[in-house]
């Protein structure tokens, strides 16, 4: 059986790295929205496939309308953004309960998973499988954002299981 230390350093670990992810997304959303054109370039590189391999046969995918690349550009905002306001929430409810029943701070991390569920699935769904393999994103030397895709995935992914361990009753 865990002692009360123990089981209180564990709940802190897990309610800190959500508070950790959420202020890595209030910093993302931030740059997004402040050096909007940096980032913008390169979804728009990324879905122009202008720097992929020469005599690709899978240009008929890419999309050179601007609208699309505000399009995306926006969602993915959006959906950091979204992500930033459930970690952020998540946290506070985890630290609200950080001293209740082992049943109540399990409640209390439900937000949380939710909110890092959200940021797996955008780094695997949006730029490792959207623009990694439809936009073949790793072709390019220049636009390709895959391994910090990958490592913001590996990151978000650890938090996630740590949360997701069953919680233990504080006990003395």
């Amino acid at each position: 059986m865990k002692t009360l230390n123990e089981s209180m350093t564990l709940r802190v670990a897990k309610t800190a790295l959500v508070f950790a992810v959420a202020f890595y997304y209030l910093l993302l959303v931030f740059d997004n929205l402040t050096d909007y054109n940096s980032n913008f370039q390169f979804i728009r590189h990324v879905l122009m496939m202008d720097s992929t391999f020469s005599e690709n046969h899978a240009m008929w995918r890419a999309l050179n309308p601007p609208l699309w690349h505000t399009i995306f550009y926006i969602s993915i905002i959006a959906w950091e953004s979204v992500t930033l306001l459930l970690c952020g929430w998540g946290a506070i409810r985890m630290a609200r309960a950080l001293r209740g029943s082992a049943a109540a701070f399990s409640k209390a991390k439900n937000v949380a998973i939710a909110a890092l569920t959200l940021s797996l699935l955008m780094w695997l769904l949006a730029f490792l499988s959207v623009g990694g393999e439809w936009f073949l994103m790793w072709q390019s030397k220049t636009w390709n954002g895959q391994e910090a895709a990958l490592r913001m995935f590996v990151v978000i992914g650890i938090v996630l299981l740590l949360n997701a361990m069953p919680e233990i009753e504080l006990t003395d």
